[in-house]
Parts: C-alpha cells; sequence; structure tokens
C-alpha cells in the first residue's frame, strides 16, 4: 500500500490534500468544529441556503413521517420499499418543476450517475460544459458515449462542435443552471434553440437553482419562462431545501424509462421516510414563500456591497455565491486557515474541483446571516489576506 502514501504525499505537495473537519454544533449561521475550543466560526461553506434545514415545519414533518413509517424502508423502490409517501413528493416536485413527471433518487450523484448511461451509450455523443459537476462527467464516462467539452458558456464553442460532431446518433447536451464554484447562469433560452436546430436532448441541472429563481421557486428554467422546453430537468433537495436526496423531472415517458433502466435507481433501497417527509415540507414551503428568496437576494447583494467597501476588486457575479479568486491551491488554502483562525469559516476550492490556476475561496451566502454577519466576514476576509499579503479577486 506504499503507492498510497506516495500519492498522499503528492496531494498535500500539491495543495490538494483533503481532510475532514467534525462539525459539533450549527446554528444560525455559525458553526463549531470539534478542535476549534468551542469558538463559534461564521459560517459561510453551506449550501443551506434559504435556512430550511433548521425550519420548524421540515423538522415537524421529518418527525411525523418517522413515527408513521420508521427509520428506513427495508428495501429498493422496486422490491417493498415503494412508500406512497415518495409518489406524493414526486408529484409535488413535477408541479413544482412544470413537468407531468418526476422520479426520486438518492442524491444528486446518484441521478446523474444513472440518468446518462440511461440515456445514452455506445454511437452516442454527449455535449457537456467544461465547468459542469463531477457527477455529471462521472455519468458521461459510465454511458461510453462520446465525449465533448464546450469552453464554459460559450454557445460559439457549442454550436462548433455540434456542427462538426453532432453525428447520426443521440445528442445530449448537459449545462447546470447555476454553476457552484463560480456562481454564474447558463444562457438556457440560447441553449434550447441550439438543442433543438441540431436534434439533441438538454438535460439541466438545477442543483443550485432549485428553490431560488423563478415566481414559485421552481429554478431557473421556470424564471426564463422555459417550463416543457427542457426534455431533463435534475435538481436536489440537500441545498435550498434543506433537506437530502434527488430528482429529475420531465416526461412520463422519461420518468417510466429511468425506473427501467437507471441503475442507480433500481439497485438502491429507498430514501429515509424522515428525509422524504422534510423534502416535501421544503417544496411546499418555498413555493408560498417568495419572500425567503428575496431575503437571500437582498443579503447576497450586501455582502458584495461590503467586500467592494473593504477594497477587494472585481466584479462579482448574479447570485449568492461568492468566489474569492486566488489562483493556486497552496494560496486558496492558506487564506481559507487564516480565515478560520480569525473566526470565518469558508472553504478553499482547489484542482481538480475547478480548473488549474483557477484555486479559489467559495463563500455562499444564506438567510441565516444578518447584515453584522455579512460586514463582519468582509472585514475578517481582508484582514486574512493583508495578513498573509494575498492579493485576491471576486
Amino acid at each position: 500500500m506504499d503507492f498510497l502514501k506516495r500519492r498522499l504525499a503528492e496531494y498535500l505537495a500539491a495543495g490538494r490534500y483533503r481532510r475532514l473537519q467534525p462539525v459539533v454544533e450549527r446554528l444560525d449561521g455559525r458553526l463549531v468544529l470539534a478542535d476549534s475550543d468551542d469558538r463559534p466560526l461564521l459560517d459561510f461553506s453551506s449550501n443551506d441556503y434559504l435556512a430550511l434545514s433548521q425550519h420548524p415545519q421540515l423538522i415537524k414533518a421529518s418527525r411525523e413521517a418517522l413515527e408513521r413509517y420508521g427509520v428506513g424502508v427495508g428495501a429498493a423502490r422496486l422490491m417493498s420499499g415503494d412508500l406512497a409517501l415518495f409518489h406524493q413528493l414526486e408529484r409535488e416536485v413535477a408541479d413544482f418543476k412544470g413537468c407531468p413527471a418526476a422520479l426520486l433518487f438518492g442524491s444528486g450523484y446518484m441521478a446523474n450517475v444513472g440518468m446518462i448511461p440511461a440515456l445514452v451509450g455506445r454511437g452516442d455523443v454527449v455535449f457537456t460544459d467544461r465547468l459542469d459537476h463531477a457527477s455529471i462527467y462521472d455519468g458521461c464516462r459510465l454511458a461510453g458515449a462520446r465525449l465533448l467539452r464546450f469552453r464554459h458558456n460559450d454557445l460559439e464553442h457549442l454550436e462548433s462542435l455540434l456542427n462538426k460532431e453532432r453525428g447520426t446518433g443521440r445528442g445530449l447536451v448537459v449545462v447546470e443552471s447555476l454553476y457552484s464554484m463560480d456562481g454564474d447562469i447558463a444562457p438556457l433560452a440560447e441553449l434550447v434553440e441550439l438543442k433543438n436546430r441540431h436534434s439533441c436532448l438538454l438535460m439541466v441541472d438545477e442543483a443550485h437553482a432549485t428553490g431560488l429563481y423563478g415566481e414559485q421557486g421552481g429554478g431557473l428554467i421556470q424564471a426564463a419562462g422555459l417550463e416543457g422546453e427542457v426534455e431533463v430537468v435534475m435538481g436536489t433537495f440537500g441545498k435550498a431545501l434543506g433537506s437530502y436526496g434527488a430528482y429529475v423531472a420531465g416526461s412520463q415517458t422519461l420518468r417510466d424509462y429511468l425506473i427501467n433502466r437507471a441503475r442507480s435507481f433500481i439497485y438502491s433501497t429507498g430514501l429515509p421516510p424522515a428525509v422524504v417527509g422534510a423534502s416535501l415540507a421544503a417544496v411546499k414551503l418555498v413555493r408560498s414563500s417568495p419572500d425567503l428568496r428575496q431575503q437571500l437576494a437582498e443579503k447576497a447583494a450586501y455582502f458584495k456591497e461590503c467586500l467592494r467597501a473593504a477594497g477587494l476588486p472585481g466584479t462579482a457575479g448574479p447570485s449568492h455565491i461568492v468566489p474569492v479568486m486566488v489562483g493556486s491551491g497552496t494560496i486558496a488554502l492558506s487564506l481559507a486557515e487564516e480565515c478560520c483562525r480569525q473566526g470565518l469559516f469558508a472553504t478553499a476550492i482547489r484542482p481538480p474541483t475547478v480548473p488549474e490556476g483557477t484555486a479559489r475561496v467559495r463563500f455562499s451566502v444564506t438567510i441565516h446571516h444578518q447584515k453584522a454577519d455579512l460586514a463582519e466576514a468582509a472585514r475578517l476576509l481582508m484582514d486574512a489576506c493583508r495578513t498573509l499579503a494575498i492579493s485576491a479577486s471576486f
């Protein structure tokens, strides 16, 4: 096993070594790490954007499902693990996303590695944005289809690839609606036009947009008025919706097909009932609570103002995800560690999660954060940059 030690040493030298950091308490936008002497840190690493993971309605619904159905379902859904509660959530999600049907998966990763190989295979071609999530790329590799990557959000590059490489098999274009490491948004209307012109399917991963955009929080597809124009819509419950698991929404035929072909669905135990109960409560809550989305938008804008006022250069993106760019993985790690020493928890994002030379410390604003927290975070970040003599931008 010496090769494992050698590889870990290489990761450490390159600034790519990763460690778990146990959290012993999490409350109202702060957390306490196991080795932090009970000192609360402002948490800017969470995807709990709407603070729903601690919402009383979700906790109540989760407890009721737990008491009614027990801890687990004991089988895959195609065996005896198919609760009526799952179908209730799938109907709610389908309506939420403006689609005829939806299907639950155990996680976003399981959805992508199950769905993509079910849709395409040898003789087919997949066109992916270079910054698509790792689970999308793993799904493409499992599919065995030809994989072509286009430059991030570059429609001209995508069109040139479609013109040259579309071929005669099935074509699938895969993007995220909101990119989790950069916080920018895909040009969905133009992508719909391109996939129609080249007879491709379009898959949009709405993991980081679900709950946050659109009249009812359905996501960026809803906000763009493109419901019914995207064949495959994927998203998760573990981010703005505060729970766990994932969904794929689309036609009834797509749902039926995935039940028969998606291996990560067929061969997995159904989600725990308490999780499904919480997810159902979350979808209902965000559909009726536009104030939550408004609060997050206002706080994200205020945080960017605080960063500018503190002297951080750059042009902020359109979302609540704010990457502070430093370039080097080792520098990103040093900055995150110094921020932690100063009372601010934000995560260093390094290759291979992001391209070489684009390491950053990622800040995600949530409605847990009060204005005073946001101003304090900007001050602590700049103090950390000055302490380490680091040049950063956003």
